[in-house]
């Protein structure tokens, strides 16, 4: 098929799209912006900092909003819901941790919360926890023999390991251990912007030569090297040095989106622990890309892959057909 035989929006209608990473306050209003930006399925975090008690109470929450929105949204726990979800023309939602303190210390609830619709769960959240040491951290031990454990019970349950946040000696050690492929759900590379968050082209080589998944966060401010001045323009910079380092069927889209989240989120996400000392340095909310300012414009990254000459095959893998075949791999 010819590269130009369907316009952006018709490109980017028929296509299964795929957000590795939301972290959006959740409401009505946040669901209507991510179905009218076509999103197929998102992982939509909903623990942190929450030990037991706070994420169950937030998956039950999630499961409110899935009766009192269906019209919007349905739970998504295989690649047949998110086919269902696709055409029935609703947003399935996967939901994902951006922390292991959702377990605290009792690893046996790992297939419970599988069964409840965890489909990612991240190591560690910037800092040092019962698993593994964070990118934030002073000092990166590695993973423990509890995050061991923890991988091993979350490949055997068909939980993805995310290590967007994880420190590098913990990175290398989860990418060792595991059965399955890891992933980075939600990052930029460290060649174009040292930030430390930011991955290493060793970094990124090494997860995809073991069979693992870079989201690229291409769209969040903060991780790019013009900051609040960025556009879809460096999106599609920070994409294409990612597939060039890492191939291109290993390479989807983690927004990190955070539509409508306030000062008072961001505070609590950089400390320690949500209330402990401050981690990451920075301040206020996240300054949104000039013309990506919600989920609702997933269209517009669609319109600028398409004007920057990428065939239709390569737009329809990074919107989400990557991330299905390493899905079905992991789930």
């Amino acid at each position: 098929m010819s590269d130009h035989l369907l316009d952006h929006s018709t490109l980017h209608a028929s296509s299964v799209v795929f957000d590795g990473a939301v972290v959006a306050k959740w409401s009505r209003a946040t669901f209507e912006r991510m179905r009218s930006g076509g999103l197929t399925a998102a992982q939509c975090t909903i623990c942190v900092w929450e030990g037991i008690k706070d994420t169950l109470l937030n998956i039950a929450q999630f499961y409110r909003y899935f009766e009192e929105h269906a019209d919007l949204i349905m739970p998504c726990c295989s690649l047949a819901d998110i086919a269902e979800a696709k055409r029935t023309g609703r947003v399935g939602i996967v939901l994902g941790w951006q922390n292991t303190s959702g377990v605290e210390d009792r690893i046996e609830l790992l297939p419970l919360y599988k069964k409840l619709g965890v489909g990612f769960i991240q190591l560690t959240y910037n800092t040092q926890n019962h698993v593994a040491g964070g990118c934030w951290e002073k000092h990166d031990g590695g993973l423990s023999a509890f995050g061991e454990r923890m991988v091993l019970e979350m490949n055997r349950t068909g939980i993805v390991v995310d290590l967007s946040h994880v420190g590098a000696r913990s990175i290398s050690d989860a990418i060792a251990v595991s059965r399955k492929p890891c992933a980075f759900t939600h990052v930029c590379p460290a060649g174009l912007f040292p930030y430390a968050r930011n991955k290493t082209d060793a970094q990124l080589k090494e997860l995809v030569e073991r069979g693992g998944f870079v989201g690229v966060a291409a769209t969040y401010t903060p991780f790019l090297c013009r900051g609040a001045e960025a556009t879809l323009d460096d999106a599609i910079d920070v994409l294409e040095y990612v597939i060039n380092v890492c191939g291109g069927e290993q390479v989807g889209v983690g927004t990190d989106s955070t539509d409508d989240q306030d000062d008072a989120f961001f505070d609590w996400a950089r400390q320690d622990k949500g209330h402990g000392g401050r981690i990451v340095p920075t301040r206020g909310t996240a300054p949104a890309m000039k013309d990506f300012g919600s989920l609702a414009h997933w269209p517009h990254l669609t319109q600028t892959m398409q004007r920057r000459g990428w065939s239709e095959m390569r737009i329809r893998r990074i919107l989400g057909e990557n991330w299905l075949r390493f899905l079905k791999e992991v789930w």
